[in-house]
């Protein structure tokens, strides 16, 4: 722990979750989430300040946005941002800016702070959480992970490990 001085239960976590590569991953492991066991998972006897969950949207996917009710009123914060689509014919929406931008404004609250999300990206910004003093724990598949994130976590997990304990 690396702020407080007491147990395991006052320490305080929030958790940063990227959809989109949350979403690849399970897909890549064949895996449906139960997102109530989830948190339950990563926090642990620890206490939760935050969980966030970035996603991009579909405003026409009326399943996605049923699943986005449930995750608003389930214990997540949930930030969307609209699908660009690209000449190509590919769509996305990079939300590396606004997990950056809450990771570096939630960690002087909280002791640790967990990232799923294997986006090589957002090293700099852990980087940069580690240096104010918040352990840093990086949950994702392997294979869809970033060394240069791994690098620059205290803890890695890979999610395959907790497939038992967050499958539906």
């Amino acid at each position: 722990m690396s702020r407080s001085s007491g147990s395991a239960s006052e320490e305080k976590v929030a958790i940063f979750i990227d959809g989109a590569n949350l979403f690849y991953a399970a897909m890549h492991l064949n895996l449906e989430i139960d997102y109530t066991k989830l948190l339950r998972c990563l926090v642990k006897q620890r206490q939760l300040l935050r969980a966030y969950f970035y996603t991009p949207v579909d405003n026409g996917n009326e399943k996605q946005q049923g699943f986005l009710l449930w995750m608003r009123r389930n214990g997540y914060r949930v930030f969307t941002k609209e699908l660009v689509y690209l000449p190509d014919g590919s769509k996305k929406a990079n939300m590396d800016v606004e997990i950056t931008v809450d990771m570096l404004t939630l960690a002087r609250y909280c002791d640790t702070l967990i990232l799923l999300s294997g986006d090589g990206d957002l090293a700099y910004a852990v980087n940069a959480v580690a240096y104010q003093g918040v352990q840093v724990e990086v949950v994702s598949l392997s294979s869809m992970t970033s060394e240069s994130l791994i690098d620059v976590a205290d803890s890695y997990v890979d999610l395959e490990q907790l497939r038992e304990e967050i499958q539906k």
